[in-house]
């Protein structure tokens, strides 16, 4: 009776140690999410401001300093973001927008003397809930972040921006 027990706990071992690990293990998307800290970049210079429609909702104007976009690995695509009014205003932001959940977070703002300030909140906010995200949106849904993906490459993201769509959409 003896032989029998242990062959059969030598089998259960043996068929144990040949069993996958979970199926959910194989993947990264269990890990946690961790940003990456935001390098302030030079402050937008009119040469390198590449403006895009951002919609019929506003009358303003809005730009993204191209020498400024990066692409990190942590999924965010980060930019220096300029709205100009139709009154001759401009605002001046340094912004990153996680393309995977559809958030905004506001790194800096820019200052008369063409240096940045940390800004009073600095949190990831979903682009959708608030109204006036219009550039972001746009950004977002169809010049950098189609289906949700960050861009493969900064130079994708300025052609996405130059054509004012992704090139996998179509409108």
């Amino acid at each position: 009776m003896k032989p029998l027990i242990v062959s059969a706990i030598v089998g259960i071992l043996a068929l144990s140690a040949c069993a996958k690990p979970p199926f959910k293990d194989e993947f990264e998307s269990d890990k946690p999410w961790v940003e990456q800290a935001a390098q302030l970049p030079h402050y937008p210079a009119p040469e390198n401001l590449l403006e895009f429609n951002a919609g019929e909702a506003s009358s303003n104007r809005y730009f993204v300093d191209t020498t400024s976009i990066g692409i990190g690995e942590d999924g965010v695509v980060r930019f220096a973001l300029v709205i100009k009014s139709s009154a001759g205003a401009s605002n001046v932001s340094y912004e990153g927008i996680r393309c995977a959940t559809n958030e905004r977070k506001l790194y800096a703002l820019g200052r008369d003397d063409k240096t940045w300030a940390q800004p009073r909140v600095a949190e990831w906010q979903q682009i959708d809930l608030v109204r006036q995200f219009y550039a972001q949106r746009e950004l977002s849904r169809n010049i950098f972040c189609p289906y949700r993906q960050a861009p493969g490459s900064i130079e994708e993201a300025i052609q996405a921006l130059k054509r004012g769509i992704h090139r996998e959409l179509s409108r």
